[in-house]
C-alpha cells in the first residue's frame, strides 16, 4: 500500500482504493514500528474516495525529520567518483570506503530545502556539472525500523565534489538539493532484490540520457546502512535514508534548466521534477 502527503491531509491507496485521514500529524502518524498494521486498520472505518484526493502533493518527510544519504554503495558509483576525483587525488578515498567495514553516510538535507513530485530541483550557480542521482530511500522509524521505502533524488555537483572530497556537503546540500515522493511503500515485506531503479532525463522534448539499475546491485544491507546512520546519533522524530546511486552518468553529460527528470522504482511510482 502507498502513503501520501497531502496539502488536505495523509491519503492511503490500497487495491486502488483511496482514503483520507485529516487531522493527523505526519511526523507522528510515520513514526510507528507498527506503521503498515495501523493503516490496515484505518482502512476498516475510513470512507473510499476517488484519485482527486491526491491533488496538491508534498515531499513525504515529517517537518522535524531529516534527510540522510549514503554513498559509494554500488560499484558503478565507485567508479564515477573515481573519475570525478582523478584529478585531485582524490579517487583513493572512494575505492578504500567501497571496500571497507564502515559505509559513507552523511546528512543530506532538513525539510525545507526539499521537494516533492512535479516542483522544482535546483543546480548550483557555482557548478558546472550536475547530475540527478536516483535512489531508493528508506523511512526509518526513531527506532530503527524500516517500515517504507520511497523514491530519492539526491541533486549533486559532481565539479565541485570531484574538486576535492571535503567539498561533499557544499556538493550535496543547497535550496532544492532533492526530491522525495510521490509516496511512501508501505510493507512488512523486503523489497525484492530484483526490483529496478530507472532514470530518463528529457530535454526539449527529446531524451537525453536513460538507464537503470536493480537494488540486488547495492553492495550493503539496508539494515547495515541505517545502523551506521543511527550510530550515536537519535531521531525522535524518525529519518529518511538515501541508499547510494549505482546510475552515474558519463563526464560528458550535465543537467541543464529545464531538463525533465523522471525516476521510476517498481511498486513506489514515478518521481517527476524539472531542473530549474
Amino acid at each position: 500500500m502507498k502513503l501520501y502527503k497531502t496539502g488536505n491531509g495523509i491519503v492511503i491507496e490500497k487495491n486502488e482504493n483511496f482514503y483520507l485521514v485529516q487531522n493527523e500529524n505526519w511526523d507522528v502518524f510515520i513514526n510507528d514500528d507498527k506503521l503498515s498494521e495501523k493503516i490496515d486498520d484505518l482502512i476498516l472505518v475510513l470512507k473510499k474516495r476517488d484519485k482527486t484526493v491526491l491533488e496538491n502533493l508534498l515531499p513525504p518527510i515529517g517537518s522535524q525529520q531529516e534527510l540522510w544519504a549514503c554513498g559509494v554503495t554500488y560499484l558503478r558509483s565507485k567508479v564515477g567518483r573515481q573519475e570525478e576525483s582523478k584529478a585531485s587525488g582524490g579517487s583513493d578515498f572512494y575505492a578504500k570506503v567501497y571496500e571497507a567495514e564502515r559505509p559513507e553516510v552523511f546528512f543530506k538535507s532538513t525539510p525545507h530545502r526539499i521537494v516533492g513530485h512535479n516542483a522544482f530541483v535546483r543546480i548550483r550557480k557555482d557548478s558546472t556539472w550536475d547530475v540527478p542521482e536516483p535512489e531508493l530511500t528508506l523511512v526509518v522509524t526513531s527506532s530503527g525500523k524500516i517500515v517504507g521505502y520511497t523514491i530519492g533524488n539526491d541533486m549533486s555537483s559532481r565539479s565541485i565534489e570531484g574538486e576535492n572530497p571535503l567539498y561533499l556537503p557544499q556538493a550535496k546540500t543547497y535550496d532544492g538539493c532533492a526530491a522525495l515522493g510521490p509516496c511512501i511503500y508501505v510493507t512488512e515485506k523486503p523489497l525484492d532484490v530484483n526490483t529496478m531503479i530507472s532514470v530518463e532525463i528529457n530535454r526539449s522534448d527529446q531524451k537525453v540520457f536513460e538507464g537503470s539499475i536493480a537494488i540486488s546491485q547495492i553492495k550493503r544491507t539496508f539494515q547495515e546502512l541505517v545502523s551506521f546512520v543511527y550510530r550515536e546519533c537519535s531521531f525522535p522524530n524518525g529519518c529518511l535514508i538515501m541508499t547510494g546511486t549505482g546510475i552515474v552518468p558519463g563526464s560528458d553529460f550535465t543537467l541543464q534548466s529545464g531538463d525533465l527528470i523522471k525516476i521510476s522504482i517498481d511498486n513506489i511510482g514515478e518521481l517527476v521534477n524539472v531542473v530549474q
